[in-house]
């Protein structure tokens, strides 16, 4: 890194190095013991936080883990009624009269919650809407 700093300051004109000498000594270096000690306070910190962070992460999916995830199909401008009856039947295996009662929320309420499932599966469901153009979210089940 020193290195690349000389070669940068070897190509600025004599002025600007008086200018930036004058800049730099104002700056107050920290010797290699106070950096040293500092890296090792920061590390010392940093693995706290991520073991804090791990058990804060355990603790949210043993707690995540009993309610289940749903997807949400929401309503565009841009896709037929029948195109997505079709892509609920193709992809939920739904019936006839099932998928255009969804069709039918998402149309007049907005948005209708198509499936209920892990959270793996629900991002799959909500990935495969999207290949079929359809704009689909998920949340956790209240």
């Amino acid at each position: 890194m020193y290195k690349t700093v000389f070669r940068l300051l070897a190509l600025l004109p004599l002025r600007t190095l008086h200018t930036l000498g004058t800049l730099l000594g104002r700056i107050t270096f920290r010797t290699s013991d106070q950096y040293a000690r500092r890296t090792r306070e920061n590390l010392r910190q940093s693995r706290l936080f991520a073991d804090e962070q791990h058990y804060a992460a355990l603790l949210d999916a043993s707690i995540s883990e009993d309610r289940p995830w749903v997807v949400i199909v929401w309503n565009d401008p841009i896709n037929l009624m029948s195109y997505v009856t079709f892509v609920l039947q193709k992809l939920f295996g739904y019936s006839i009269e099932k998928a255009t009662e969804l069709m039918l929320d998402v149309h007049q309420k907005g948005k209708a919650v198509v499936a209920s499932d892990t959270r793996e599966r629900s991002e799959m469901h909500v990935f495969r809407l999207h290949e079929h153009g359809l704009w689909a979210t998920m949340q956790q089940d209240r």
